[in-house]
């Protein structure tokens, strides 16, 4: 008899749990829906010192980051990268989001001159009216 009793209890306890899988199937689900659609941001990898403006502008879609140094050197996509090969890498960077944009954050101890070569070899490759300097407020 008291084996009957226990058999009962354990029917019972079957009967009241909860599946959770569905829900877990959905959860996934999700999840890979939003790694799917999400913009990732690309860094430099570097941080810069930027010139004040009393003007902003913010820019959505932004898909490529040049950032120059007050010592004159470039990085993108977190590493540091030749003057000569910044149309390659804008290109590459660009080809993944044709309709981004391209922001230049140069330190304001940065060189004119390396500035203006970067601009130049991102003209090339990105239409000029979504390139930017990047600036503090």
């Amino acid at each position: 008899m008291r084996r009957g009793s226990f058999s009962s209890m354990d029917d019972a306890e079957e009967e009241s749990a909860v599946d959770l899988t569905p829900m877990l199937d959905v959860v996934f689900i999700m999840l890979i829906f939003f790694i799917v659609t999400a913009v990732f941001i690309k860094e430099t990898g570097v941080e810069i010192n930027r010139p004040d403006a009393k003007t902003d502008n913010n820019k959505d879609n932004t898909t490529v980051l040049v950032a120059i140094r007050a010592d004159n050197t470039i990085w993108m996509d977190k590493r540091r990268i030749d003057i000569r090969s910044v149309r390659a890498n804008v290109e590459r960077l660009h080809a993944e989001n044709p309709e981004g944009g391209l922001v230049i954050q140069a330190d304001k101890n940065a060189n004119v001159d390396t500035f203006t070569q970067v601009l130049d070899a991102a003209r090339e490759v990105v239409d000029p009216t979504k390139i930017s300097l990047a600036t503090s407020q």
